[in-house]
């Protein structure tokens, strides 16, 4: 898993080169990107969600789209419309962004459910349909979306479907002090650093290194740990949903991709309770009387891996 580790470290530096939080953050985008998954990211305006994706997208090579939703977002907008040529008396088809490699959905929240449900096609099958034709997205095809605090003005929850449709969600949070100092020390010139970066990758070294961590062993005593969390969540009295088996297999291969990005070829148990968070906050359903009360996803999944037996060999 050398090569793995050694592309990851690439792009790692070359987005920490913009993007100035914790190097974790850049690592939960590789996982996600590595299982062939998108990533959801809330937070509050100004603490460099959009920054971290342009980072991430240019770092990658292919093609890079960029859509900012509004409430009068169409999903002709995203996916494409038909144009009629009064010159030859046809029509010719003008793709729509979501045709790319990398797409960045900013403020997913701020469109109409009709609109988000116009890339759950994309998300889920790699392809859109469109004036009854299907068209097949470019590979690899990467969505990162960020979105608003729901409880912020002019904003539409996504729907759990479309929640579980992301492979991974987390927060950036504010930066420390040292890394807004050197946010400001950055902006002394009129020059965006990031359009000076360069990509270090490309969409064939992508495909290769996504191939490669299906290599990556998974122990017996591993496998248990992860549906005894998965299991745990189901029970739980205090949730409305578990999580589903597309959960189970997003933590699976998620610990695979940590794994191989650590340099291992094999899962430890570290690998699962470290990403198993970012992987399954966004998969379960809170019940309402308590959400009221304050409890978070964040907390029910750091109370499951916590309650949880550790398989012997990793005790």
């Amino acid at each position: 898993m050398s090569d793995i580790k050694a592309w990851a470290a690439s792009l790692t530096d070359a987005v920490g080169s913009v993007f100035f939080g914790r190097p974790e953050h850049i690592e939960r985008f590789l996982v996600a990107i590595l299982c062939r998954g998108h990533v959801l990211i809330e937070d509050v305006p100004g603490v460099g969600k959009t920054l971290l994706a342009r980072a991430i997208a240019r770092a990658l090579g292919g093609e890079f789209n960029h859509v900012q939703c509004t409430p009068d977002l169409l999903p002709s907008d995203v996916l494409g419309v038909s144009i009629f040529n009064q010159k030859t008396g046809e029509f010719s088809f003008r793709q729509g962004p979501v045709i790319t490699n990398v797409l960045l959905v900013d403020e997913i929240n701020r469109a109409t459910p009709r609109t988000q449900s116009a890339l759950l096609e994309a998300m889920a099958e790699g392809q859109v349909s469109v004036e009854g034709r299907s068209i097949t997205l470019p590979s690899p095809f990467f969505l990162m979306a960020t979105q608003s605090p729901t409880e912020s003005e002019g904003t539409f929850p996504l729907p759990e479907v479309q929640k579980d449709r992301f492979f991974l969600s987390f927060s950036l949070g504010y930066p420390d002090r040292d890394a807004e100092t050197r946010i400001m020390g950055s902006q002394a010139t009129e020059a965006r650093p990031i359009d000076e970066m360069q990509p270090v990758s490309d969409p064939e070294t992508v495909t290769k290194m996504q191939e490669a961590i299906l290599s990556v062993g998974v122990d017996e005593p591993i496998k248990d740990y992860i549906m005894a969390i998965i299991g745990k969540t189901r029970e739980d009295a205090r949730l409305t949903l578990g999580v589903s088996p597309r959960g189970s297999l997003a933590l699976y291969r998620g610990s695979q991709a940590l794994a191989a990005l650590r340099g291992r070829d094999h899962v430890v148990l570290e690998d699962v309770q470290e990403i198993a968070g970012p992987i399954l906050n966004k998969r379960i359903l809170i019940k309402s009387e308590h959400g009221a009360r304050g409890l978070t996803e964040e907390t029910v999944i750091s109370e499951t891996l916590g309650a949880l037996d550790l398989p012997e060999e990793t005790a």
